[in-house]
């Protein structure tokens, strides 16, 4: 080990950690003197929310690091998701985490999750001499940056890695700044939710005769993506299908975060259709599920997990409301867009049975050709001004794949306001605002209903 260099972890989720872990494990990073894991709470109510370090399975993971350290004291009371230093303050922010970290005047790296918001951003704007590394903690990473960066602070990057959820599709995070994109081997991932199901037994169900059908919970109404109801109706949804499908033992992993009632309808409809819910309520990785459970199939609406399931397990999945969400996604550029449009064109419906029984996951060819175009197509709308040099690219496929499958992934307006195929041409910009028109268009509805 070489002496003179800290590396600084940054994570907030046991999906995160793992993944540095394996990433560790598989030697993705250069040697260092030392590491240190600094693990944040980004829960509203991160005063009694359960810590990272409080999982189960942490203390398996933590042996990679040297040291674990906790942000939120450190920049208490302060928000880890809010708090930002002043740019006079910085100087002083290092000299005092240096002195209270121990490191001396030694070379610091940085790997962290999203930049582009804090706690990430900030910790780096803290450190400004240091490289930074980017791992990825999901699907999100296959979209692009979520805001226009600093070039000082994206010049830093060196790299982002990720597993290779989507075989073959390359993530646009950062390549406005020319970052390559290394994947993390699924190999050593694999090993490291090997362990940590072995480590979760006593908490995890036991499993049966029968494989289950896995049901994966995403607390949406956190993310104000829908109401509370609505977010019960769409797991009701799941034990539906799944019970269409044949299943008759299902168990339901809630997000950690979610109250205990948002399982209550799922459990009354399992009820009513005489199946078996069991519902998990230990924090623990769906991957640790799978690696157990074996599950016959996993439901979720575009959780992280349905791809680590198809991709890295070989399990049948499907995905359910995925439609009706693109249909009411805002603001456009919502960072879930992407992880949203990946899991509704790449996974099977739910509700077509033939289609989830037939199914298969991409290889990266097939991968490259469903989803490439319209990752490019998705991420250039969302952001335009951050991927300009892939105007054309969209524009391309804009023009030769808009069908009504793919247009759910767009709006008239949105494409519009951009120039792009499929927009209202300019000359013509002033028809909705017309209420001649709009009267013309009603009687035309009513002629043809």
């Amino acid at each position: 080990m070489s002496a003179g260099v800290t590396q600084i972890f940054l994570a907030s989720t046991l999906y995160g950690t793992a993944t540095l872990a394996a990433a560790l494990d598989a030697d993705c990073f250069p040697p260092a003197g030392r590491r240190i894991l600094l693990t944040s709470n980004h829960s509203v109510t991160a005063e009694i929310a359960p810590a990272l370090t409080a999982m189960p399975g942490f203390a398996a993971l933590r042996t990679r690091f040297d040291e674990v350290l906790d942000w939120n004291a450190v920049i208490a009371p302060q928000h880890p998701s809010t708090w930002a230093p002043r740019p006079d303050d910085v100087p002083l922010w290092e000299r005092q985490l240096r002195a209270s970290w121990g490191l001396g005047s030694d070379r610091v790296e940085l790997i962290v999750e999203s930049l582009q918001v804090p706690p990430a951003q900030s910790l780096c704007r803290l450190f400004p001499g240091a490289a930074i590394e980017v791992y990825a903690d999901g699907l999100m990473s296959y979209g692009p940056t979520r805001f226009r960066l600093d070039p000082q602070l994206g010049m830093r990057v060196r790299r982002v890695l990720h597993l290779d959820l989507v075989p073959g599709l390359e993530p646009l995070l950062l390549t406005e700044f020319g970052v390559r994109a290394e994947t993390i081997p699924a190999a050593a991932f694999l090993k490291v939710v090997k362990v940590l199901a072995e480590l979760d037994a006593p908490v995890l169900p036991e499993p049966v005769d029968e494989a289950p059908a896995l049901l994966l919970g995403q607390y949406l109404s956190a993310l104000d993506l829908m109401p509370a109801r609505e977010e019960e109706e769409l797991h009701v949804a799941m034990v539906r299908g799944a019970h269409a499908l044949g299943h008759r033992e299902l168990v339901f992993k809630p997000h950690p975060s979610a109250p205990a009632a948002y399982s209550r309808r799922a459990r009354e409809e399992a009820d009513r259709l005489g199946v078996r819910l069991t519902v998990l309520g230990a924090p623990v990785l769906a991957e640790t599920l799978y690696e157990r459970l074996r599950p016959a199939l996993v439901v979720g609406c575009f959780s992280t997990g349905l791809l680590t399931a198809a991709t890295l397990y070989g399990l049948p999945v499907a995905r359910t409301g995925t439609e009706a969400l693109l249909a009411r996604l805002n603001p456009y550029p919502n960072s879930n867009r992407v992880p949203l449009a990946l899991a509704d064109a790449l996974l099977p419906d739910l509700d077509d049975a033939a289609a989830v029984r037939s199914w298969t996951p991409p290889g990266p060819e097939r991968a490259a050709a469903e989803a490439g175009g319209l990752l490019t197509a998705v991420g250039f709308t969302m952001q335009p001004r951050i991927l300009a040099a892939r105007r054309a690219e969209a524009e391309r496929w804009l023009a030769g794949q808009l069908t009504p499958r793919t247009w759910r992934y767009f709006t008239r307006r949105r494409l519009t306001a951009l120039g792009l195929p499929g927009g209202i041409p300019s000359q013509m910009s002033f028809l909705p605002r017309s209420r001649t028109a709009r009267r013309v268009a009603r009687l035309l509805r009513r002629a043809v209903s």
